[in-house]
């Protein structure tokens, strides 16, 4: 259990990133989490909104309990009260400790942005948080606190996600948009304020640090100022385009047979 937790530092090499060891402990989380949505999302989806909504509310306890116990334990671990600084929900992933709680407790159009805002993020947060995260599998072994709470908080993330789109519990409103991007440009600036205070690299604003963020590092230079708004721009491009493929999947549905 020590060396799960990593007290006195790993003693076991890391596998590495993308060896079996750990594609096929992604691979197994993204199969539950599939499963999982789809068992429930289909379950729930002629439901009233108030019975949608728990498993929503559980959802958020669980993804924020995890996360609150992973930083407990690093702050143990290191024998450092502010080591919570360096663990802040300030990572793409991480905006969802938030925006969970927020679809699931909110109502009226904060709620609808709150959804649509999970909606759209979760999964691809689960698949760059598991598969692509080169930051944490290079350097942990894969049976580890770091590795594999991380992977279950970021499969929850596309848990909900999933589970937003099978229940049919997102809108996807055009007048909701502005909300989605206030949330995550108000999250980017708070983040690269703390990396440039605490020296972090939170939402990858500074380098790529081993993910697919470090093929626009290289393609910038590392510029100081193009590099984060270039990721800043990625994610705005991300969202316009998963509202036109959603709204034209939906507009397809409607068309009659």
């Amino acid at each position: 259990m020590s060396e799960f937790f990593g007290f006195g530092g790993y003693q076991r090499q890391p596998e590495g990133y993308f060896s079996w060891q750990h594609l096929t402990f992604v691979s197994c989380l993204m199969v539950v989490m599939v499963v999982l949505a789809v068992v429930l999302g289909r379950r729930y989806a002629k439901r009233p909104m108030e019975r949608k909504d728990r498993v929503l509310l559980v959802a958020a306890i669980l993804i924020d309990g995890f996360e609150i116990f992973k930083i407990v334990m690093f702050c143990l671990r290191s024998r450092d009260p502010m080591g919570w600084t360096h663990d802040l929900p300030l990572f793409l992933c991480s905006i969802q400790l938030i925006t969970i709680p927020m679809a699931a407790l909110c109502k009226g159009r904060l709620k609808e942005a709150a959804l649509d805002f999970v909606c759209i993020f979760g999964v691809l947060g689960a698949v760059l948080g598991t598969y692509f995260a080169g930051q944490n599998y290079a350097a942990y072994p894969v049976l580890s606190l770091d590795n594999v709470v991380s992977g279950i908080t970021h499969s929850i993330s596309g848990f909900t996600s999933l589970y937003i789109m099978i229940s049919g519990m997102a809108s996807m409103k055009k007048e909701n948009v502005w909300i989605t991007f206030t949330i995550l440009l108000g999250f980017c600036v708070a983040a690269y304020v703390a990396n440039v205070a605490l020296e972090c690299n939170y939402m990858f604003l500074m380098a790529g640090d081993g993910t697919p963020y470090d093929i626009l590092f290289d393609l910038l230079g590392g510029h100081p100022v193009l590099y984060p708004l270039g990721v800043v721009a990625l994610f705005v491009v991300y969202i316009l385009i998963f509202y036109a493929i959603f709204s034209r999947i939906r507009a397809g549905k409607r068309v009659p047979c």
